[in-house]
Order: structure tokens, then C-alpha cells, then sequence
């Protein structure tokens, strides 16, 4: 106790010297705070977003993996060229890695971790002379010139991967058309009509979950373009075969507050969204099976063999309640037999990761000016505290020449130093926790404004700012375009761009706490430390000092 009186006595009688000591702790304390809770808010915000979340995942086959291993004897011995590469391997691997049945994500949807499964079937029709797809003839003759100008986007031949175009394992190969029919599964499988972007007009109605009648509903664009109403039917056909036809009854017509300015130039008709017919996956599959029926082989010019069939593109989702079911998801499926060469990913993972990219930067740096903080301030009281001990050396012989030991001596100056020290980092945790809020959302402002100039100036570079050269693309990949076509087909710049630089331009870029707790603690810690190591070098001194030579040697 007497250690304690006598330290709290010393702090008055040194209010300079201890108030200095005070205001550099305070410094610390201030920007040791901010920093915590900056690292502090980054946590919190990714823990509420996941909490959140609607997380789903798909299966996909590893077209990249498959690739480096075609490419691996490239170059081997210090040669490399076109004969090293096997083509008709590749297109072999290709054709047999089509995407999984429905039977094979049925079973996977059987992992324990699943809360929800859905699919989608897309397929390509062409309309007939009552029914036309939404286009310009500007755009159709720049179709035409962009396809001779450029061969290598014919995607006709191109064998299906998780999300390709040609046929899957029992839907078969078949041409493109002009509209886009695509199955769903169940209701939840809508997310477009679950999540509110898209709602069906007065007077229709969306058709049965599940059912197998050949109803279908249609963009609000392509029932003015046609003048069709509810109730009325639509021929659809083959693209291969035009004879063969198909006759839906329209029992709906949707509307979409979603983005829909699509370009058609270089994906053809049926990729916009106004061209997309929407119906139950069971009753597009009998059509596509009544198709098959119907097939024939035929020979084309170059001596290729093909079907006439309608293909269809089969696309699953897994929905998972939480973040852990997800990241159990891959170990179950394996056990149930997923080969290695099919990979489980989520979109929804990616994009948040990627909207985190500038909280997860200013983190960082906080991290890295929190330790610089310490290091320099702990120096800094580091040297006072010498030269507190020297000026008090003759008050260290006394105490020492009347008995008192030096290890009490030492827990005096460590007393003091921790009072002051304990009482800086309580009012810098107070100046802390009121702004850190205001200084993290603009530092987080600044940091996702700067991300963003880094992706224009990136655009601006390559000649491509906005829409990517006068609309090359027409815009950003619409959201409601089927999940089973590529975001980044035929070069998908904005995609592109955004994955060099590591996000989506969906940035966090506020957060609504910063200090909690965790934070509370973190700065005791940090008030200790202080102490601890600015209290060192004064302990040595004086377990170091003979008071009998300091009483001696006094001038």
C-alpha cells in the first residue's frame, strides 16, 4: 500500500513531466484505438453481411484444370508450338465432361448441409411468322458482319461444361435460336420474381410449380412486340428443323424492373432478356424429350455429324442456411462421389469477398499504422522514463539506504507510469469510440473511391471507358440472363476488369459500429504493454543502482 500512496504522491509533485508522459500515452491511445476499431468494424461488418447472406453454390467442371493438364507437355525439351497440343484429345475430354445429370445433382442435393436445391433447364427455339423475337435491324445486320468478322464466336460445336451451350448427358447437341425457353424447377428457383425484381401483370398468372402443361409466361416487350394477351398460344420451333413445332399458351406476362439494355450484336436474339419465355423445367423437358424423339443425324458441308434434337442446358443450385453448411458442402459431396474434377463454388461468396476489397485494405493499413503507432510511441516513453529514473536517482538511493527493496522501488516507478498510462488510454478510448465511426466510413469512402478510379483508369487504359467502346457490350450483363450463361462470353470486359482488380464495384463502404468490447479489452491490453515497456528500462536502472555510491557521488 505505502508502494501505491507513495507513487500516486510522486505523479503530483512531477505534474509536467507525468503530463507529457500523459499526452504522448494519449496519442497512442487515440490512434491505437481508431486502428482497433477499424480492424474491429471490418470483422463486425463481414460477420453481419454473412449472417445475412443467401448463400448458394453450383457444381462446375474445372475446364482450367482440364486445360493445364492438356498443356502440361507444352514445351517440353524447350520446344513448344501448335502440334504440341492434341485437339482431338481435347475435343474427346470435352465431350465426355459435360455437365452432371439430373439424377447426379439430385443425389448431391442429398448432403446434409443442403437447405434448399433448384434447377434450371435452358433451351433455343426459333418463333414462327405470328411470333418474332425483339430486335432492331441495325443490330441484326451488325449480328451477320460480327459473325463473319469474327468465326471463333460460332459456339455451335462447343461441347457443354457446367454452364455451356451445346448439350449436356441427355439433352444432346442442336443449334441456337431466337428465343431463349428456360424450365425452373420450383418457385424458389425464380429469384428474380422471390427477390421482387420481376412480378407478373394484372390479369395473368405464373404457371403450376412443377407442372408438365405447356404454359408459359413472357417478358411485357415481347407481348407489345407480338400483340399478345393472356390466354393466347405462341409456335415456337426447332431451330434445326423448322417444321417441327411447339405450342405454348400464354398464362402470364411478366414485368422487370431489372436492367434489360442487352446488346444483341454478338450473342444473337434469344440472349435478350425480352426474348426469354419462361415455363416449368418438367414441361420444357418434354419437349426437349419429344424432340429427341423426332431426331435425325445430318451431315453439314464440312462432313460433321449432328442432331436435330433441341438441346437443353441443365443449371443447379444448392442454398445453404449459413456459411459453415456451405464450407461442408465440398467434403460431403466428395464423399457421395463427386469427381475431382468437378468443382463446388458460389457467386455469392465471390461477390461478397469482393465488395469487402477496400474495408479489407483499410484494415490492413490500420494494422500496419497500429503497430508503427506502438513502436514509436513505446520508444518514445522508453527514453522519458530513462531520464525520469536518472533525474531521480538520488530519490532511488534513499528509499534503497532506508531498506526498502529495490524490486519495491521498481513496482513504485511502474505504478506511476501505469496510472498515467491507464488514465491516457481511457480517455483516448473515449476520443476513440466517438470517431471512430466518422473516421472509418471516411477513410472506407476514400479507399472505395480510390478502387473504383483504379478500375476506370484500368478501363480508360485499354481504350475501353463506360460501355467498353461505344457499346461493343450495350451495357452490363443484364442480372436476369440465365445462370447458365457465362458472365464473361465473348470476352466480358466489365467482368474481366473487375476480376483483375479483385471486386465487384458493390463495395462496402460504410459500417454502422466500430467499438465494442473486444475493443475495450484490446486497448487494456495496450495500456499494459505500454507499461510494461516503459517501465523496462527504468526497472533495470534501478536493480542496477548501489545506493551507497548514489549518496556518495551527490553533488
Amino acid at each position: 500500500m505505502y508502494v501505491v500512496k507513495n507513487a500516486l504522491r510522486c505523479i503530483g509533485r512531477a505534474k509536467g513531466r507525468n503530463i507529457l508522459i500523459g499526452i504522448i500515452a494519449l496519442v497512442i491511445a487515440v490512434s491505437a484505438c481508431i486502428g482497433l476499431s477499424i480492424r474491429q468494424a471490418a470483422e463486425s461488418a463481414k460477420e453481419s453481411a454473412l449472417d445475412g447472406m443467401s448463400i448458394t453454390a453450383t457444381i462446375q467442371y474445372d475446364r482450367a484444370s482440364a486445360m493445364g493438364e492438356m498443356s502440361g507437355g507444352r514445351g517440353q525439351g524447350g520446344k513448344g508450338g501448335k502440334g504440341d497440343f492434341d485437339r482431338n484429345q481435347f475435343a474427346n475430354m470435352m465431350s465426355g465432361a459435360s455437365s452432371l445429370t439430373l439424377d447426379e445433382y439430385k443425389k448431391y442435393a442429398e448432403a446434409e448441409s443442403v437447405d434448399d436445391f433448384y434447377y434450371t433447364l435452358t433451351a433455343y427455339f426459333n418463333g414462327s411468322e405470328s411470333f418474332l423475337a425483339v430486335t432492331d435491324e441495325v443490330e441484326e445486320s451488325t449480328e451477320c458482319t460480327e459473325n463473319i468478322e469474327n468465326p471463333s464466336l460460332d459456339m455451335s460445336d462447343m461441347p457443354q461444361g457446367a454452364g455451356g451451350f451445346g448439350g449436356g448427358r441427355g439433352f444432346g447437341g442442336g443449334a441456337s435460336g431466337d428465343f431463349s425457353l428456360i424450365g425452373y424447377s420450383s418457385d424458389s428457383s425464380m429469384t428474380a420474381f422471390v427477390n421482387g425484381n420481376a412480378s407478373i401483370l394484372e390479369g395473368g398468372s405464373m404457371f403450376e410449380e412443377g407442372t408438365s402443361e405447356l404454359v408459359c409466361v413472357i417478358s411485357e416487350e415481347l407481348a407489345l412486340y407480338n400483340g399478345i394477351s393472356v390466354g393466347d398460344s405462341i409456335i415456337i420451333s426447332n431451330p434445326s428443323v423448322e417444321a417441327e413445332t411447339y405450342t405454348l399458351t400464354v398464362s402470364g406476362i411478366y414485368t422487370s424492373s431489372e436492367n434489360n439494355d442487352f446488346s444483341m450484336s454478338m450473342f444473337g436474339k434469344s440472349q435478350d432478356p425480352a426474348n426469354q419465355i419462361y415455363m416449368s423445367a418438367n414441361a420444357l423437358q418434354a419437349i426437349i424429350d419429344e424432340s429427341a424423339s423426332k431426331s435425325t443425324t445430318v451431315t453439314d458441308d464440312y462432313g460433321r455429324e449432328t442432331e436435330t434434337k433441341v438441346a437443353g442446358t441443365l443449371s443447379a443450385t444448392y442454398s445453404f442456411a449459413d456459411v459453415e453448411s456451405y464450407e461442408k458442402f465440398e467434403e460431403e459431396v466428395r464423399a457421395l462421389g463427386l469427381d475431382e474434377s468437378y468443382t463446388v463454388s458460389s457467386s455469392d461468396i465471390s461477390a461478397f469477398e469482393s465488395s469487402l476489397a477496400p474495408l479489407n485494405t483499410l484494415s490492413t493499413m490500420a494494422g500496419w499504422f497500429l503497430l508503427v503507432i506502438l513502436i514509436i510511441g513505446s520508444i518514445i516513453l522508453v527514453v522519458l522514463n530513462i531520464f525520469n529514473v536518472r533525474e531521480r536517482k538520488y530519490e532511488v538511493g534513499v528509499l534503497t539506504a532506508m531498506g526498502m527493496k529495490k524490486w519495491k522501488v521498481a513496482a513504485q516507478f511502474m505504478c506511476e507510469i501505469l496510472v498515467v498510462t491507464m488514465l491516457a488510454v481511457i480517455i483516448g478510448a473515449g476520443i476513440g469510440a466517438v470517431s471512430a465511426v466518422p473516421v472509418t466510413n471516411a477513410l472506407l469512402e476514400g479507399q472505395a473511391q480510390s478502387q473504383s478510379n483504379q478500375q476506370s483508369q484500368m478501363e480508360q487504359n485499354f481504350g475501353r471507358p463506360g460501355d467498353f467502346g461505344g457499346g461493343m457490350m450495350g451495357g452490363d450483363m443484364p442480372s436476369d440472363i440465365p445462370s447458365d450463361v457465362p458472365s464473361d462470353i465473348g470476352g466480358g470486359r466489365n467482368n474481366r476488369f473487375e476480376n483483375m482488380l479483385g471486386g465487384a464495384a458493390d463495395y462496402i463502404t460504410e459500417v454502422d459500429s466500430a467499438m465494442n468490447l473486444t475493443v475495450v479489452f484490446q486497448m487494456i491490453a495496450v495500456g499494459l504493454l505500454l507499461t510494461l515497456i516503459a517501465s523496462a528500462a527504468s526497472v533495470l536502472f534501478i536493480m542496477r543502482y548501489d545506493p551507497l555510491k548514489i549518496l556518495a557521488n551527490r553533488d
